[in-house]
């Protein structure tokens, strides 16, 4: 079982930096894929980023690609998703989940963080 919680969110103006953390409880966080959702009002959930329990196997939204970047601690049970030159379109609240491997497919991490509001103004 993994619990997952995040900090980090917050409102900034475009061109900020924010960096949001997820800090998993459970002895088998490092064999974990890790996701970042976000989902916008009225809008589907996105999957933003992920990266596999071992280094290497990574994904990017286009729309995030280049600026967002996910990491993990494995030290510290955490992953992290930094994300510079934050646009007004990136405002969503933004969702952590961990699962057996990389997908886009929400059902396929049985884990969730409780989410976290990021709010960019232009």
């Amino acid at each position: 079982q993994v619990q997952l919680v995040q900090s980090g969110g917050g409102l900034v103006q475009a061109g900020d930096s924010l960096r949001l953390s997820c800090a998993a409880s459970g002895r088998t966080f490092s064999s974990y894929a890790m996701g970042w959702f976000r989902q916008a009002p009225g809008k589907d959930g996105e999957l933003v980023a992920a990266l596999s329990g071992s280094v290497g196997n990574t994904y990017y939204a286009d729309s995030v690609k280049g600026r967002f970047t996910i990491s993990r601690d494995n030290a510290k049970n955490t992953v992290y998703l930094q994300m510079n030159s934050l646009k007004p379109e990136d405002t969503a609240v933004y969702y952590c989940a961990a699962g057996p491997s990389v997908t886009r497919w929400l059902r396929d991490y049985p884990y969730w963080g409780q989410g976290t509001q990021v709010t960019v103004s232009s």
